[in-house]
């Protein structure tokens, strides 16, 4: 899948002197790790100052957002990451910390190691991630890019073990996607809107 996109152009919108926050927003298997991977080689042939992070690497252990007593849809909306922790030691550092450092998450052992990232002086800082723009984080970004596909054509995309558990995208992923997309209407607070 190729997206297309001038790359040069968002570029040319960086301050020499300071830091870029971009968000690439988008629901599940809209293309974002493969926006974020063009872009990534692109800003390596500029030799662009740049670190990108995954939020879905910051992800809660499972008995923090399963068999919690509320929906499905409800943990993996407000539950599946500590919103307000990654609000305050994340997203508040981008800006100006030296280093930031977070909890990454290990799905094969449903634990955390701390790493410490250095950041760059100045140059492009991508956070990558699906609820981007939800109203606790949503004033962090300089720039926002929100990838725009069909449920049907994404969920094409998902292995062939998980189209099998239609039922669990139907309770937990999909109601929080219409919740996400019926409250906070991402499409229009981004920048850029790209249909993939």
């Amino acid at each position: 899948m190729k997206i297309q996109f001038d790359i040069k152009e968002l570029l040319a919108t960086i301050r020499s002197n300071d830091r870029t926050i971009l968000g690439i927003d988008g629901l599940s298997r809209s293309g974002k790790t493969t926006f974020v991977e063009q872009l990534r080689e692109t800003l390596k042939k500029e030799k662009s100052d740049h670190h990108i992070f995954h939020i879905d690497d910051h992800i809660v252990e499972r008995r923090q957002r399963y068999h919690t007593g509320h929906e499905e849809w409800y943990e993996y909306f407000h539950l599946q990451w500590d919103v307000r922790w990654l609000r305050e030691n994340f997203f508040r550092k981008l800006k100006q910390a030296k280093q930031i450092t977070l909890p990454f998450y290990d799905s094969n052992t449903d634990s955390h190691d701390c790493r410490t990232i250095p950041m760059p002086k100045s140059g492009l800082i991508i956070v990558e991630g699906v609820f981007l723009q939800r109203k606790e984080w949503s004033d962090f970004y300089d720039h926002l890019i929100f990838l725009d596909c069909p449920r049907e054509k994404r969920f094409t995309r998902e292995a062939e073990t998980a189209k099998q558990k239609r039922d669990k995208f139907e309770k937990r992923y999909w109601k929080a996607e219409d919740y996400y997309m019926d409250t906070f209407s991402p499409w229009e607070s981004a920048d850029i809107v790209l249909k993939t």
